[in-house]
């Protein structure tokens, strides 16, 4: 397996933790490719841990969608079905467009600055040609809105889908930069909308920044 030698390692976390957070991002950015044979004793030396929280790690990665773990057989990363971005985009943005329509009516002006600060990190992660940052900010702003939405499942329906999402997303960001710029400007009008408290507007700027790459991503895989 591809397993680079010179990621950072976090602390304070547990075996199984460090394990599930490490294998979950090289799958998310590709180092682990769709199909790939994951080879516990392998991860295990990687990442200087025993085989056992390789194995929990890999049965949580398995719940979450991201590896298929055949009895008697290979343990491998999950194919990407190309169907599964308009079903995923789709559902995502309804999620995040009621978000941003809530989140309207209640936002407070600490909050726009907050919004306004990571767009611009964000817009400078696209520029600096570092798309893993971008996809976090990216993540950081929508759910910033989804937290002053104060809606618990849309929260927790939206985590769910982001999980798969960022498999996608970081697709798109390693192409070239014309989308995603693009996105920065969807994220300044939602802003505005939501400063102005036009709900409305909010809700379909929102979903016009996910429904964009959703289409351009179809094309693209």
């Amino acid at each position: 397996m591809p397993i680079p030698s010179d990621f950072s390692k976090k602390v304070r976390m547990s075996a199984k933790e460090r394990a599930f957070s490490q294998i979950q991002r090289w799958i998310i950015d590709g180092t682990l490719l769709p199909g790939e044979r994951l080879v516990d004793a392998e991860l295990a030396e990687a990442l200087g841990v025993s085989r056992t929280p390789i194995r929990e790690a890999l049965q949580l990665l398995e719940i979450q969608g991201l590896v298929e773990l055949l009895p008697r057989k290979d343990t491998r990363v999950k194919n990407i079905e190309k169907e599964d971005i308009l079903k995923m985009y789709s559902t995502l943005s309804s999620l995040h467009a009621l978000a941003a329509e809530a989140a309207s009516l209640v936002i407070l002006p600490e909050q726009i600055e907050q919004l306004k600060t990571l767009n611009a990190q964000f817009g400078d992660a696209i520029a600096n040609e570092t798309p893993y940052e971008a996809m976090e900010l990216d993540e950081q702003f929508h759910n910033l809105i989804i937290d002053i939405s104060d809606n618990p499942y849309i929260s927790s329906f939206s985590s769910s889908l982001q999980i798969h999402i960022r498999r996608f997303k970081y697709v798109f960001l390693k192409q070239p930069m014309s989308g995603t710029h693009a996105s920065v400007q969807e994220h300044s009008a939602i802003i505005d909308a939501m400063e102005e408290r036009d709900y409305e507007k909010a809700s379909v700027m929102m979903k016009k920044n996910l429904i964009r790459p959703m289409h351009e991503l179809y094309e693209l895989i």
